[in-house]
């Protein structure tokens, strides 16, 4: 009998133009990243800021990021005025990430645009956009998935994993999270 596969990484391949600049401009802000941006002191807000809209970024006034964050591709990220994202979040942004204005994202927040065809052997990779409304309050190690869009005003739960979009104003929790209760009674 056959052993049925499932996936051969040996065919997979990552799609021409799928992140968006070319394997030398990726690498280079992955060294800066690694480097100027990580080892950048707390307060220096506005130069980890100004390295990010070099590297094409869209990024408000007042926003607000830790040297320990990640952005995959700040090519693919747009943030408004205000937010702030706290240490050790990762944005892995193989597809788009939108943040709104006035938006907490607090420590070891993963959001996750990328995802994988697990019904093809070659384990084709793609993305999904991520959208974060106005003053959304992510706190700590919430994972937002590939496709979520998390409605204006919206509180997530602590640990709590989102696969499916949040409504506005609400308070969200679990894993799934599900929409519990208005963030204002």
């Amino acid at each position: 009998m056959k052993e049925l596969k499932y996936q051969d990484l040996s065919k997979f391949k990552v799609p021409d133009g799928f992140r968006g600049r070319s394997k030398v401009y990726t690498q280079l802000w992955w060294f800066v990243q690694s480097s100027l941006f990580k080892y950048s002191p707390k307060f220096m807000y506005n130069f980890r800021c100004s390295l990010l809209r070099f590297f094409g970024a869209k990024i408000g006034k007042g926003v607000l990021i830790r040297p320990s964050a990640t952005i995959t591709y700040p090519w693919k990220l747009t943030i408004g005025d205000y937010t702030w994202i706290g240490d050790d979040s990762i944005l892995y942004n193989l597809g788009h990430i939108e943040i709104g204005s006035n938006v907490a994202i607090a420590h070891r927040v993963y959001l996750c645009t990328g995802l994988h065809d697990m019904d093809k052997i070659t384990f084709d990779i793609g993305a999904k956009d991520i959208i974060i409304k106005d003053e959304v309050w992510l706190p700590n190690d919430v994972f937002v998935g590939p496709g979520v869009t998390i409605g204006r005003g919206s509180v997530i739960g602590a640990r709590s994993s989102v696969f499916a979009d949040m409504p506005e104003g609400m308070i969200c929790y679990g894993s799934p999270a599900k929409a519990v209760k208005p963030r204002i009674s």
